[in-house]
C-alpha cells in the first residue's frame, strides 16, 4: 500500500510548540486549511501535521 502522508508527521502539540501558538490559534490555522493534517491511524483523536509544512509557516510569517 503506498501512502501519500508525508514522512516527517508530528502532533499539533509539537507543531504548536514549535510556531509558539495557543492551542486556539492553532485549531484557527487547521480550520483555515493553512496547514494540511492527517489522523493518525493507531488514534483516531490525535491530529498530526508536516514538520517541514510547519517550518515553511514559520519562514512565509516571516517574509510577511
Amino acid at each position: 500500500m503506498i501512502s501519500d502522508k508525508p514522512k516527517d508527521l508530528i502532533t499539533l502539540t509539537d507543531a504548536r510548540k514549535i510556531l509558539g501558538v495557543s492551542q486556539a490559534k492553532m485549531a484557527a490555522i487547521i480550520r483555515n486549511r493553512t496547514l494540511t493534517h492527517y489522523q493518525d491511524a493507531l488514534d483516531a483523536r490525535v491530529k498530526l501535521v508536516s514538520r517541514a509544512d510547519v517550518l515553511s509557516l514559520i519562514s512565509r510569517e516571516k517574509a510577511a
